[in-house]
């Protein structure tokens, strides 16, 4: 009598190496180099030869092993035993059990969270999917998605949420490819199909400009903080100096700067650019993180909680209440832009690093090994002189 036991275990499914795994009855696990696991069963359908009139066995994929169970892939197989004694193709005649759009989706997630640069993006890549496709197409099974139900995803947040729903129809893309891998789909990609035939209207999208002081108006700003005494007040001060963005301020922390070197580096995980950026700390932003140091924190600019960073709004919350209403704390990196240019004259390549701006084509950019730290130092003493007032002689930044 057939049994559902057999010589692998869940442990060994997990960590067995490259090759093909027998579990008996036919039962194999399929471990390629590329770490990816699935199930095959071997059968030979009764009254069935092949060319050499010989019995012909034949390979059934049963699915992944992230999705399909040690125990649903002994039951599948026996199945298809089952099917293949009396006769029958499992090919023609097996009920596969397909799995639904929200299933396949949530394990894309789940493998792929080592890869997202932060945990933040991660629940976005889900959350986004949670919002606007499970509702609709989640409970279905991921093999009976095609246009019409991709559409009934995107079309009403086309226009409206353009960027969201342009990041729904990849991740959407990406959930149906990982399904077809897994051999519970065929065909092309709805989503692929939808963008090459143009079914949906083309948004032409204005570019957002985050609001910006003029440079003129800055030292008489940064005068104004310099009487306040919260954290927030601190943390301003030191990004209008550096032009660095909000979160690489919030998230600053001790071990990243050298205060002898005079250096800040921000590590890859925490830029935009995925690279790790040095800034030049000159002695005007010294001066404000100095007596930071005595708190003992992890980070430079602590939060209401001990070892915590200050929170994402801390800074535009001080900037209403200065009733600086019409600029955001992203938009202080434009003045900067703006000042670099005009005033100071710098070279494009020197104000743009100094931003953390990649510069030049990719071509380029393989080419320039240096990253212009002491030109853009200079920049920046000219620029920590001009926001607190003693300005000096403004000379070209070359």
């Amino acid at each position: 009598m057939s049994h559902l036991t057999g010589k692998l275990t869940k442990k060994l499914v997990e960590n067995l190496g490259v090759g093909r795994h027998g579990d008996g009855g036919g039962l194999y696990l399929v471990v390629k180099p590329s770490g990816s696991r699935s199930w095959v069963v071997r059968v030979v359908v009764q009254g069935q030869k092949n060319r050499k009139g010989a019995p012909l066995r034949t390979d059934f994929g049963l699915g992944g092993a992230d999705i399909v169970t040690l125990n649903q892939a002994r039951t599948k197989a026996l199945e298809y035993r089952r099917m293949a004694k009396q006769g029958l193709s499992p090919r023609f005649n097996a009920k596969q059990e397909i799995p639904t759009f929200e299933e396949i989706a949530r394990q894309v997630h789940i493998d792929r969270m080592p890869t997202w640069k932060n945990a933040k993006h991660g629940q976005q890549w889900i959350n986004t999917l949670r919002d606007y496709a499970f509702p609709k197409i989640g409970r279905m099974p991921v093999d009976a998605i095609g246009q019409p139900e991709a559409l009934m995803c995107l079309s009403p947040i086309w226009t409206e949420k353009h960027e969201t729903a342009k990041r729904l129809a990849q991740r959407i893309k990406t959930v149906l490819d990982v399904a077809k891998s897994k051999g519970f789909r065929t065909g092309e990609n709805p989503i692929t199909e939808i963008k090459d035939a143009k079914v949906l209207p083309k948004v032409t999208k204005k570019p957002k400009h985050h609001a910006a002081m003029k440079w003129q108006d800055v030292p008489a700003f940064f005068a104004d903080l310099c009487t306040r005494e919260t954290m927030a007040a601190r943390a301003l001060m030191f990004t209008c100096l550096t032009g660095s963005r909000t979160g690489e301020v919030l998230g600053m922390r001790w071990d990243e700067v050298d205060l002898e070197a005079r250096l800040w580096t921000v590590p890859a995980e925490r830029m935009k650019t995925a690279t790790d950026h040095r800034v030049p700390l000159t002695c005007e932003m010294l001066a404000i993180i100095e007596p930071l140091q005595a708190m003992a924190s992890a980070y430079v600019f602590e939060g209401q909680k001990r070892h915590k960073p200050l929170s994402d709004m801390a800074m535009l919350m001080l900037l209403r209440r200065m009733k600086v209403e019409d600029v955001t704390v992203h938009g202080i990196r434009s003045t900067f832009r703006d000042w670099a240019s005009e005033v100071a004259n710098a070279p494009r390549e020197v104000a743009e690093m100094s931003l953390s701006h990649k510069v030049g084509s990719a071509v380029e950019q393989a080419y320039a090994r240096s990253d212009l730290l002491e030109r853009r130092r200079a920049l920046m003493e000219r620029w920590s002189q001009f926001v607190t007032g003693n300005t000096g002689k403004i000379v070209r930044i070359g």
